[in-house]
């Protein structure tokens, strides 16, 4: 699947990171097949609901078009090296700089020059210069 947008700039391609980030977080969860409980689930009170604060939180399942976005997304970071790409994923899932800059070993302004950089770089690929 190819994108269908002319231009690609870093806001775009940053934008698409984000949104990667979010639609995966909404995908239910990886459970180990053949496993079931014979348990029938407990029907709870509505004054019993509201005490219990390690309910799960009720996610909308992304949509396909949403889920196409982000597998292509996941085929950008190929075209950079794994530290970039470690890099970029931090950045998408919404890290403070300080922080990415303490895991990559340099500045704050350096982790942000790499990012900009490596999503260029993205941006080039998509717009077919690189």
């Amino acid at each position: 699947m190819t994108s269908v947008k002319s231009h690609w700039t870093i806001e775009d391609v940053a934008d698409r990171f984000h949104e990667a980030v979010s639609t995966a977080r909404r995908l239910p969860p990886v459970r180990v097949q053949g496993y079931f409980s014979l348990w029938p689930p407990i029907v709870r009170q509505e004054w019993e609901r509201y005490v219990d604060e390690d309910a799960p939180l009720r996610r909308f399942p992304p949509e396909p078009v949403a889920v196409d976005r982000m597998l292509e997304t996941m085929r950008w970071v190929q075209w950079l090296a794994v530290e970039r790409r470690h890099l970029v994923w931090m950045r998408a899932n919404n890290y403070e700089w300080h922080l990415i800059g303490r895991r990559f070993g340099c500045d704050r302004t350096t982790a942000w020059r790499h990012w900009k950089l490596s999503m260029q770089l993205v941006a080039d690929h998509l717009n077919g210069a690189a």
